[in-house]
C-alpha cells in the first residue's frame, strides 16, 4: 500500500469515527462539532485523491476550531452535560491519538516527499489534524474538569490545619 492510499484510508477511518461520535452525542453542540470534523476528514480524503491522480487541487482552510470554541462556550452553560460526556470520555482520548497519530504521519511523509507542492499539502492538512487535536484535548479537559477541580478543592484547606 502506497502513502497516499494509507492516507486515504485513515481519512475515511477518522471521517466514520466522527461520525459515530456525532450519532452517539447526545448534545446538539458536539453533534455539530464531530459532523465538521468528519467534513475535515473528507476534505483531506479528497485532497489525498487529487495528489494521487496528479492534480494539485487547492484545499480550503478549515473553520472547526473556530467554531468548536464558540460551540465549547454554549456547552459550559449545561449543567447537565457533564454526565453525558463521562460515559464517553474514552472515545474522545481515542480520536485524540488518532489525531496525534495523523499529525505526525503528515510531518513525516511531507519530510519524505520530494515535491515541494506535495509537501505543502501535507503540512497543511498536518496543521488541520493539529487542530482537531487541540478540539478533542479541549473536549477531554471539559469532561475531567469536575474531577480536576475536586481534587484543587481538597487541597484548598491546607492552611487550617
Amino acid at each position: 500500500m502506497n502513502i497516499f492510499d494509507f492516507a486515504m484510508k485513515m481519512e475515511l477511518d477518522g471521517k466514520a469515527y466522527y461520525e459515530k461520535l456525532a450519532a452517539e452525542s447526545a448534545a446538539a453542540g458536539l453533534k455539530t462539532i464531530f459532523a465538521r470534523l468528519a467534513a475535515d476528514e473528507q476534505k483531506h480524503y479528497d485532497t489525498i485523491q487529487s495528489l494521487k491522480s496528479g492534480t494539485h487541487g487547492a484545499m480550503a482552510d478549515s473553520t472547526v476550531l473556530e467554531e468548536a470554541k464558540n460551540l465549547f462556550a454554549d456547552l459550559t452553560g449545561d449543567k447537565n452535560i457533564a454526565g453525558s460526556l463521562k460515559s464517553s470520555l474514552d472515545g474522545y482520548e481515542h480520536a485524540r491519538r488518532i489525531e496525534a497519530d495523523s499529525v505526525r504521519f503528515y510531518e513525516d511523509a511531507a519530510g519524505k516527499e520530494s515535491n515541494p507542492n506535495t509537501a505543502k499539502i501535507l503540512l497543511r492538512i498536518a496543521s488541520e489534524e493539529k487542530k482537531h487535536y487541540n478540539i478533542m484535548d479541549n473536549l477531554c479537559d471539559f469532561t475531567l474538569a469536575p474531577q480536576y477541580f475536586l481534587a484543587w478543592g481538597e487541597f484548598s484547606n491546607l492552611k487550617e490545619l
